[in-house]
């Protein structure tokens, strides 16, 4: 071969000799063959793959650039220098003897190669891209190949002089570098700038490309899924039928029922089938183990990719070692020659160059891997949770279901960031024991049987720190429980000034959770000991035995530190496979759910046809349907045809299967026989309206066209026009989720509306009135459902309760246990004397009294003739009463994101929370830690110099047993220091969480109510939970890894420069440009972050909406359009997500590349200063050098975590700043007995919401004398609970006072006041805990007194009856009582306290009238010496009072006795009248 390559060239092609010399040069021959063909070689293999855009591409071609031409040009004149080299080896040919071979060939491959090259650059052009990564590595090449000849060129130049060998070299200067990774692109530096300079938006990030969106990726993983769930449909049944057979005795026809089995499979592929339930015992089984397989084809070349790059980069892991060896060689060897000490710190750096370059190429491909099976997953839940049976659904919760779309989701997507270390791990493993093996021999055994040893140490710790963190999630959860009870119930606190009990409640709970957390800190303090203690245990076990077992045995440094190098290694994938093997478990749970959920049954609609029959809008066929497939039917045998534009009422008793035979209609139940017939559209208004989290108008509008003359024309008749005055933004006002901001009415309209405006021609309407007032439900019915309404000409399904509309029907049809009892007129049917005739006298009388209750009420006495032209005043919001062009119409200000930086206050915060004593002393037990660490490292340095001090004598014992000890000492005080600084570390953190919640607590308790209106619960909640979880938990762990990180590179950086103290002069530059990369990308970072998780709680805000509001989008058929608005969603996302990632990446390589010239230095300044050092004192550098690289990324990674935390301590801050109401208990106390008599006295009283709002009451004055019984009336809004606000001063003055006995109530404190009057409130709320609780929550009275309260509000009974009497456990909110004995509970609760004053805010809910006979009796004789001023909304209980307030717009306009008042002919007979009151005897209630 040589042979034929030196004729070739015409001279020698190898010679070991030219190496063999100070001035080391490689043949000519070598040069011209070799090194030119592996770049071309490499170049002309891949080439081809980078034309194919030309030929197949569709697409437009990019605008030509400047950077394009220059690149034609740069390659046109290198073709150029190619052809004049061929033309020269022409012209010298004819001069003298023929020139060999290789100067023809070369200059003509050239030519091809840049040829090739131009038409690249244009194929580009296609592309989205326009850099090529194949020929980045091209050029990469050829620069590494063109060094060698470049520099034997310039020496023969400068011995001869310029030739014009000078021109054939040319080509090795590359001429301009393309990054193939897009993480280089300048587009990426240009994101990374702008978010430096200002925060980052979701505009600024970049659309994703076609193929990275949901759709498309999920488009394939479907086809790939609906094979695979097939397949496993096809094992389920086999399955099935094994089990059959193991239990079939031979009677019970199995043959026939497994030939069924097999049609069923081959007639319906499509729809999952389950066996029945009895054959696999409560759970159903469902076919398994195709999630995996699925993912696996859809993504394989993403698999495929990041396996080649990962093998490189653990191959490179191990060159690093071996380099490090040769180089300390090199330094310990006088015969050595410079060159080789230079190549090898060349090699070194670019080991470490590419190894990061693969190991951020792999990152990058599994980050991606894990978004996109993410968004695969979320979009299959979130179809399959469209398209899911009735059955399937009832399976799982809608909490279980968005917790498969978060958490399950998320595991997946951690999962493929470490999926390859199941492989990865081991096989690093492997190598470095093998390599060990090799420096140390046997002895290597020892330092793994250590490592070994602490496997279970810490297996142990781990599960002692689960079952703590199991015993803290419950106190947690009671904690955030009770908060948000309190949060719920703030009302109550203050107005019975009960919030120092429950301050102590929560403090009670937080002080054991602290406890736990503390213990836990413990643990992690240990399991970190361990962990640490560690890497040198191991070392030390090995070389202790290496030097002990022989005595030839001897430490050199090339030994010891290329062991540490391995060692090194060795941690990372041992402490990686038992975490990858337990989120494998953890994933593999997640699997199975994901599979049962995924494979379950679909909603089969075959019953439901659509054929035309004339006459005929639905005909049901002898339906028969049940909820599930063997549950017994909700429907029996109905038989109906419904005429086309006909209006039938379906009537019956509860649980007559109305609701059913709906749910029927809309394809939602199973079909057992029969089936349905329905021609056209459908419309559908469910019982409970579901309003989605959008605009008023969109809610109405829900996908279809604006047509503003109809949409008005909906509005007018569904009564919505004086619910849009009222709203702040009229139908821009945004609906909370849920419709949080929407009366139950108003929900119920705006749902019907829905369904009017889109304009179907069927319209099933289940209940629609029961949720609106007697009089909003006739206008609807005349203006909307009615024979005159708007959807007259519609056939309308309509299931109600309320009989008054039943003569205006044109059918009734009545059912009885879920089958058509009758159906007909309402004339015929009463005719009949039937069930329909039974159910007439039932409802009948009680229909009566309701509306004869509902038109009585003082505000809702606006009859039907007013409503059409009035508002319907709604007791919405009455804080928006003011004119919108005034500032606060908007009532929940918006979230504030921080942006930019944190401010450095935050962090002295945290630390004054801790104690600086702790923080101090904290910090210098990791310096003391790092001291040592430096100590050991030197200390070693210096044993292996021994090797060098003692070559060719015996090495004494005392030595070597004194290099051993001191070895150990530093190593064990190491550890100690660190114990010491993680412990103090763990008490400074419970005292600041202790501290941190203690006054967010007591501040929260603290704030006026307008806080609490303007503020929603879930953001005071979210500072309990989440930001005291990152106080607690993730801040010390981050501030611990930060000074870790930080002093292991201040650590590395010193004992380099020890080695070589002109690497101190390198350090500068190399900081300066770390510490701007650090900046500009924490920056980035932090917002992308903050966008990531501020776009993904819509993804999950949507689906759970969805799957509440699923038979709604199913009966409109609006699937395609949600699944759409959850793609859109995800990608938003994804786009967040991508970015970050990419950030990640292009972070990761600028610091990795400091990392590599932090290496190059140390290398390259061992070899300049050879003669002066040692081998150990080289070996340390180097090796801390090659550690340094990991940890300047952690530290980088530290600090925008510290930073994404830090983050909680504002915002726990920020609520800690809210202003105080006034304080509880001040300098002028109240006299004893106050209050003695019980007068109330107001002067000229004003009041206002919120400093930004109009007054509420402008200017009250009154006397109210002592024992006086005082009513209190006026239409909605008029100021009477604003009133009840006032005297306990949740509302303070904005001028006038209040005295009560002489003592003006606005210079005492809040709880002087409140204790010392009693209200009876609108809504009853209880807490959780004992009813003695609910009743005492102070313990201030004896049992008897207790229950003599009971027995006076006629709870005395009950509560004997409970089992646990006084301590009966009241559930969340009062549920485990009725609302009338909640109502009762609360009079028992004024009843103890008996004040001079009782203020009875009258409850409009539902309490009973036997309830609020009893409130009244009891009011009547317990509270006969006290002032009682009472809230009406129903006047008949406030004829007897001595005088009635009547209030209207915060005014007094009469103010007299009832019966006066009636005379006056005022507004307030008018209100009497309507209430159907003459004269103040007829108060019978």
């Amino acid at each position: 071969m040589s042979a034929a390559l030196e004729e070739f060239c015409g001279s020698i092609f190898w010679n070991a000799s030219y190496l063999t010399r100070p001035d080391a040069d490689l043949p000519v021959c070598f040069q011209q063959t070799v090194l030119v063909w592996v770049p071309l070689g490499f170049f002309w293999i891949l080439a081809p793959w980078q034309l194919l855009p030309m030929c197949k591409s569709r697409a437009k071609k990019s605008s030509v650039t400047k950077l394009y031409i220059i690149k034609q040009v740069l390659a046109t004149l290198l073709m150029l220098t190619a052809v004049a080299e061929l033309a020269l080896a022409f012209v010298e040919d004819t001069e003298q003897d023929p020139l060999p071979a290789v100067q023809y060939t070369n200059p003509s491959l050239y030519i091809a190669t840049w040829l090739l090259v131009l038409l690249i650059h244009d194929a580009r052009r296609f592309c989205l891209c326009r850099d090529s990564g194949i020929l980045f590595c091209f050029w990469t090449l050829s620069l590494l190949c063109g060094i060698l000849p470049f520099q034997s060129l310039l020496r023969r130049a400068l011995q001869v002089g310029f030739g014009r060998k000078l021109y054939a070299s040319l080509w090795s200067c590359p001429v301009h570098k393309e990054s193939p990774f897009r993480l280089h692109l300048l587009t990426r530096y240009y994101m990374v700038f702008k978010g430096y300079r200002k925060p980052l938006e979701i505009e600024d990030i970049w659309e994703l490309k076609g193929k990275d969106k949901t759709q498309a990726i999920y488009a394939v993983w479907e086809k790939n899924m609906k094979t695979a769930v097939r397949k496993a449909q096809a094992e389920l049944e086999k399955r099935k039928r094994k089990k059959r057979r193991q239990k079939a005795d031979p009677d019970r026809g199995n043959n026939m029922s497994k030939a069924q089995s097999q049609d069923v499979l081959v007639l319906q592929p499509k729809r999952k089938k389950k066996g029945d339930k009895g054959d696999s015992g409560p759970r159903k089984d469902f076919p398994r183990g195709w999630l995996v397989k699925t993912l696996c084809k859809t993504f394989w070349q993403n698999l495929l990719l990041s396996v080649a790059f990962k093998l490189v980069h653990d191959g490179l892991v191990f060159v690093s070692p071996q380099l490090l060896k040769l180089l300390i060689a090199f330094v310990s060897d006088e015969e050595s020659f410079a060159w080789q000490g230079y190549l090898y710190a060349i090699l070194l750096f670019l080991t470490a160059l590419i190894q990061s370059l693969c190991l951020q190429q792999y990152f990058s491909l599994c980050f991606q891997l894990g978004i996109k099976v993410r968004a695969s997953l979320i979009a299959a839940i979130y179809k399959k949770a469209l398209t899911m049976s009735s059955a399937t659904r009832k399976e799982s919760t809608v909490g279980e279901t968005v917790n498969l779309m978060s958490a399950d989701a998320q595991r997946f997507m951690d999962m493929a960031n470490f999926i390859h270390q199941l492989w990865s791990s081991p096989l690093q493993i492997i190598l470095s024991i093998v390599f060990l093996w090799g420096e140390l021999g046997p002895s290597v055994l020892a330092g793994i049987a250590v490592m070994v040893l602490l496997i279970p140490i810490n297996g142990f710790l781990v599960a002692k720190a689960k079952t703590i963190q199991v015993r803290n999630m419950k106190n947690k959860d009671e904690r955030m429980k009770i908060m948000s009870e309190i949060l719920n119930g703030i009302k109550i606190l203050k107005l019975f000034a009960w919030e120092p009990s429950f301050e102590k409640r929560v403090n009670e709970i937080r002080a054991h959770e602290l406890k736990d957390l503390v213990n836990f800190s413990y643990l992690q303090s240990i399991s970190i000991f361990v962990f640490t203690c560690a890497p040198f245990l191991v070392s030390l076990a090995s070389f202790a035995v290496y030097v002990l077992v022989d005595e030839n045995n001897i430490l050199d440094a090339q030994k010891a530190f290329t062991a540490i190098s391995l060692f090194n290694v060795l941690r990372f994938p041992m402490a990686m496979l038992p975490l990858v093997l337990s989120s494998l478990v953890q994933t593999n749970v997640s699997t199975a759910r994901l599979e049962r959920y995924l494979g379950g049954e679909d909603l089969d609609s075959s019953a439901i046809h659509h054929n035309p029959i004339a006459g005929s809008a639905v005909r049901f066929s002898e339906a028969t349907f049940a909820w599930e497939q063997d549950s017994n039917a909700a429907i029996r045998d109905v038989t109906l045809d419904i005429a086309p534009g006909s209006l039938v009422a379906v009537v019956g008793a509860v649980g007559s299967g109305k609701s059913s035979l709906v749910s029927a209609m809309l394809g939602e139940m199973e079909n057992i026989k029969g089936h349905i017939n329905i021609q056209g559209s459908l419309a559908y208004v469910p019982q409970q309206a579901w309003i989605q989290n959008a605009t008023l108008k969109d809610n109405i509008l829900f996908g279809s066209e604006l047509d503003e003359a109809r949409y008005q024309q909906v509005i007018k008749a569904c009564a919505l026009l004086p619910d849009l005055e009222l709203l702040p933004a009229g139908d821009q006002t945004e609906i909370g989720e849920k419709g949080i901001n929407l009366s139950g009415g108003q929900k119920q309209r705006v749902s019907l509306a829905r369904a009017v405006y889109s304009n179907a021609d069927i319209y099933v309407l289940d209940d629609p009135l029961s949720a609106v007032d007697a009089h909003v439900g006739k206008y609807l019915f005349k203006h909307v459902l009615g024979p005159k309404g708007l959807l007259q000409k519609k056939t309308r399904i309509l299931v109600t309760h309320s009989i008054s509309f039943l003569p205006q029907v044109d059918n009734i049809v009545v059912l009885v246990a879920g089958a058509v009892s009758e159906h007909g007129s309402y004339s015929t049917l009463l005719a009949n004397r039937g069930a329909f005739a039974q159910f007439l006298n039932l409802y009948g009388s009680q229909e009566e009294d309701a509306s004869e209750k509902n038109t009585t009420g003082t505000g809702n006495t606006t009859g039907l003739r007013q409503l059409e032209g009035l508002c319907v005043c709604l007791q919405v919001m009455k804080t928006l009463r003011p004119d919108p062009s005034l500032k606060g119409q908007q009532l929940i200000e918006k979230e504030a994101v921080e942006t930019g930086k944190v401010k450095f206050s935050m962090y002295l915060r945290y630390l004054h929370a801790v104690g600086l004593w702790y923080s101090f002393w904290v910090a210098m037990g990791y310096v003391g830690q790092y001291a040592a660490f430096v100590g050991t490292n030197l200390w070693l340095s210096a044993w292996t110099d021994d090797a060098e001090r003692y070559l060719n004598q015996t090495y004494p014992v005392e030595q070597r047993d004194l290099r051993i000890g001191v070895f150990g000492a530093l190593g064990v005080s190491q550890a100690l220091f660190l114990l010491f600084a993680t412990l103090l570390c763990a008490h400074g953190a419970m005292r600041a969480s202790r501290v941190m919640h203690q006054q967010l607590l007591s501040n929260i308790l603290r704030v006026p109510m307008s806080f609490f209106d303007t503020t929603p619960t879930g953001r005071i909640v979210n500072r309990f939970a989440k930001d005291i979880f990152t106080i607690d938990e993730t801040i010390p762990m981050s501030f611990r890894s930060w000074l870790s990180c930080f002093m292991a590179i201040i650590s590395t950086l010193l004992m380099i420069s020890l080695a070589t103290p002109f690497f101190a002069l390198i350090i500068i530059p190399l900081s300066i440009f770390y510490y701007f990369v650090l900046r500009f990308y924490v920056s980035t970072s932090r917002q992308l972050r903050r966008l990531d998780s501020v776009t993904r709680s819509p993804i999950y805000s949507h689906f759970g909406e969805t799957v509440s509001g699923l038979s709604v989008i199913r009966a409109y058929g609006h699937q395609q359009r949600f699944l759409k608005q959850n793609e859109s969603t995800m990608d938003i996302n994804q786009k967040s997500v991508h970015s970050w990632i990419v950030s990640n990446r292009w972070l990761a390589i600028r610091l990795e590349f400091v990392g590599s010239l932090v290496v190059f230095f140390s290398g390259l300044l061992a070899v300049i200063s050879k003669g002066t050092l040692e081998g150990g004192i080289v070996g340390l550098s180097v090796s801390s050098a090659l550690n340094v690289t990991q940890t300047l990324n952690w530290l980088v990674r530290m600090s925008s975590e510290l930073e994404t935390n830090i983050v909680a301590v504002e915002r726990v801050h920020e609520y800690t700043k809210v202003k105080n109401e006034a304080p509880w208990v001040t300098e002028k106390r109240p006299p004893r007995g106050w209050p003695s008599k019980g007068e109330i006295q107001f002067v000229d009283y004003k009041v206002r919401y919120r400093p930004e709002l109009e007054l509420v009451l402008q200017g009250i004055t009154c006397n109210i004398a002592s024992t006086e019984k005082v009513g209190v009336v006026g239409r909605t809004g008029a100021g009477k609970s604003s009133l009840t606000n006032c005297l306990f001063r949740l509302l303070e003055a904005a001028g006038g006072s209040i005295l009560i006995d002489e003592v003006d109530i606005a210079t005492i404190g809040l709880h002087d006041l409140r204790q010392n009057l009693t209200i009876i409130p609108q809504d009853p709320v209880l807490f959780t805990g004992t009813l003695r609780m609910n009743l005492d929550p102070f313990d201030q009275y004896t049992d008897e007194e207790v229950w003599k309260a009971l027995e006076l509000a006629h709870l005395k009974t009950y509560v004997q009856d409970l089992p646990e009497g006084l301590l009966h456990l009241v559930s969340e909110g009062g549920e485990n009582l009725s609302v009338g004995q909640r109502q009762l509970v609360c009079l028992a609760r004024a009843v103890l306290r008996k004040a001079k004053i009782l203020i009875l805010d009258e409850a409009t809910a539902a309490v009973d009238l036997e309830t609020d006979n009893l409130i009244q009796t009891t009011i009547r004789s317990e509270f006969a010496d006290c002032t009682v001023l009472t809230i009406a909304h129903r006047l008949h209980t406030i004829m007897d009072s001595n005088r009635v307030m009547v209030l209207q717009a915060g005014r007094i306009v009469e103010y007299d006795s009832p019966e006066e008042l009636l005379k006056k002919q005022g507004v307030f007979s008018v209100m009497a009248k309507d209430a159907g009151i003459v004269n103040t005897e007829t108060t019978t209630l």
